[in-house]
Parts: C-alpha cells; sequence; structure tokens
C-alpha cells in the first residue's frame, strides 16, 4: 500500500491549486487573483517551486489578520497542500507542510458552519451525513478539505491511522462529483480514479471503477489536463497490463501542447512523467 500510493504528490500537485485565488477581502483578492493565473500558467516548474514560499508567508500573514476568513483558510490550505506535494522532497517538512494545510482546510470547515468543526473526528456515520447536508454552492470547500486531507494522508503514508481516513476524503469527493462534477477541470474523476486503483484488484483494487473516472476526467477537461492521462497510463493501464493503453496515452501526453489557462504547470509536470513512464514500460510489461 506504501508502495502504491508513492506517487500521489503528483496528483496532489498544481490540480489543487485550481481555484485557490478566491481571497476574499477587495485589497487583496486582484493580487491573489494574479498571482495564482501566473503560478498555474508557469511553464517551468523550477520557478514556482524558488517563488511558492514567499506566496506562502503572504497567506499566513492575511489568515493572521483575519483568522477566521474561510476563503483565506481555505486559499492558504491549497497552497501549502500544493507546494509541499510537488516540491518539498525531505518527509518531515513534508509531513509538517501539510498538516499545516490539513489543520487550515479543517478551520475553514468550522468557519463556514460550527457543526463543521472537527469534522474528520466524528465516527462515519455522522461524518457523511454532515457531508451529505452540504450543497452546491460549497463544492469548493468540500474540493480543498478533500484534497488537503488526501495531501496530509500521503505525507503520513507509512501511519496506518492516517490511511484509515481514506474512506472520509473519498465520500467527500464523491459529494463533490454529485453536486458539480465539472468542477476544477473535473478533478475528483481524477481523484476517485486514483483511489479505486491504489491496489491491484486481488487486494481489492477496483481498476474498471477507476476506468470509468479517468475517462471521465479526461472527457470533462476536453482531454486538456494531461495529469488525467498519466494516471490513467499509470494505475489502470499497468495495473491491467495494457500496453497498448499505456503507450498510447503517454503519446498523446508528449505530443499535447501544454500550454492551457490555469492547467500549464500541471501539464509540464505531466508531461515529465509521461517521459518517464514510457522509459520504464518495457521492464515493467
Amino acid at each position: 500500500m506504501m508502495r502504491l500510493i508513492r506517487y500521489l504528490p503528483v496528483l496532489l500537485t498544481l490540480l489543487a491549486m485550481t481555484g485557490c485565488a478566491s481571497f476574499a477581502t477587495s485589497a487583496t483578492s486582484k493580487l491573489a487573483n494574479n498571482l495564482s493565473s501566473a503560478i498555474l500558467n508557469q511553464n517551468d516548474p523550477e520557478t514556482v517551486e524558488a517563488g511558492m514560499p514567499s506566496y506562502l508567508l503572504l497567506a499566513d500573514s492575511m489568515i493572521e489578520g483575519d483568522p477566521q476568513n474561510e476563503h483565506m483558510l481555505l486559499s492558504g490550505s491549497k497552497l501549502y497542500g500544493a507546494y509541499a506535494a510537488a516540491f518539498v522532497r525531505e518527509p518531515e517538512r513534508a509531513r509538517r507542510l501539510a498538516r499545516k494545510a490539513r489543520d487550515y482546510s479543517d478551520r475553514a470547515l468550522c468557519a463556514h458552519d460550527v457543526q463543521l468543526c472537527k469534522l474528520y473526528e466524528q465516527p462515519y456515520d455522522k461524518f457523511a451525513a454532515a457531508v451529505a447536508n452540504l450543497k452546491a454552492d460549497d463544492v469548493p470547500l468540500l474540493y480543498g478539505s478533500a484534497t488537503a486531507w488526501a495531501g496530509w494522508i500521503q505525507a503520513n503514508s507509512s501511519d496506518w491511522n492516517a490511511i484509515a481516513t481514506l474512506p472520509k476524503v473519498k465520500a467527500m469527493m464523491e459529494r463533490v462529483v454529485t453536486l458539480d462534477e465539472t468542477y476544477s477541470h473535473g478533478e475528483a474523476h481524477l481523484y476517485l480514479g486514483v483511489f479505486a486503483t491504489l491496489l491491484p484488484p486481488a487486494l481489492g483494487g477496483k481498476p474498471e471503477e477507476g476506468r470509468v473516472h479517468f475517462e471521465r476526467a479526461i472527457q470533462l477537461s476536453a482531454g486538456r489536463d494531461l495529469m488525467a492521462k498519466v494516471e490513467y497510463a499509470r494505475r489502470y493501464a499497468r495495473i491491467t497490463y495494457d500496453r497498448e493503453l499505456h503507450d498510447r496515452l503517454l503519446h498523446e501526453v508528449l505530443d499535447a501542447d501544454a500550454t492551457e489557462p490555469g492547467l500549464t504547470l500541471s501539464n509540464v509536470l505531466a508531461q515529465r512523467q509521461a517521459k518517464a513512464l514510457l522509459a520504464s514500460a518495457d521492464s515493467y510489461f
């Protein structure tokens, strides 16, 4: 299980930043929108890696000045989670930053509705009932919380207590799909595809369920979210030993133009991964 989820940082990368520019105060919203767009549309990941810490400190300062602002908390959570997953290689530091992302998302839930305070500590039945009561307007909160918790699980992948919370993350992503499957380029489907294929079928994995989610994610993004094709190849094609599908998907990624509003940085990272997967295909299949 631990080995199988080691690739989650790629999925948790700047995909989670779509929509993260919703800082609420009028004095900062334009700056946040412009800066977030610049990050998402950057085609050089190293530039983002070098510059993001300053943005994290900016988010901290905004939250310090308005600690109950749901939108600022959610934005800070997404930024910390994306940075930890995409660029932090030291395990202890990744755990620390992922925990901050999770804490911010928990505070956002509580600021949204006092009944959502300490939501993840609730027994599953109560948790599921609370999630079922959330509406379409709550989708950004749902998705942001789920991605933060998924990042925290990945950063703590050697802790079975952390992994045990995965069904709750899945329930939140399923609620996102129910309420608005198009949100954030359909990436809730991408997460659900990964969750369904974390394990091989003999150990409880559901590759065909995963395939449906991967294909829907690709459809909803009109094929422009290249990470969806990379994960489809990595998670489904490899588990089912479908070399033809595997290579076709990855060549499509490499042949595509990575430039796409809101997805450029993620697409560049996806192309790097596609090259690595193709290079290892002969030894895998």
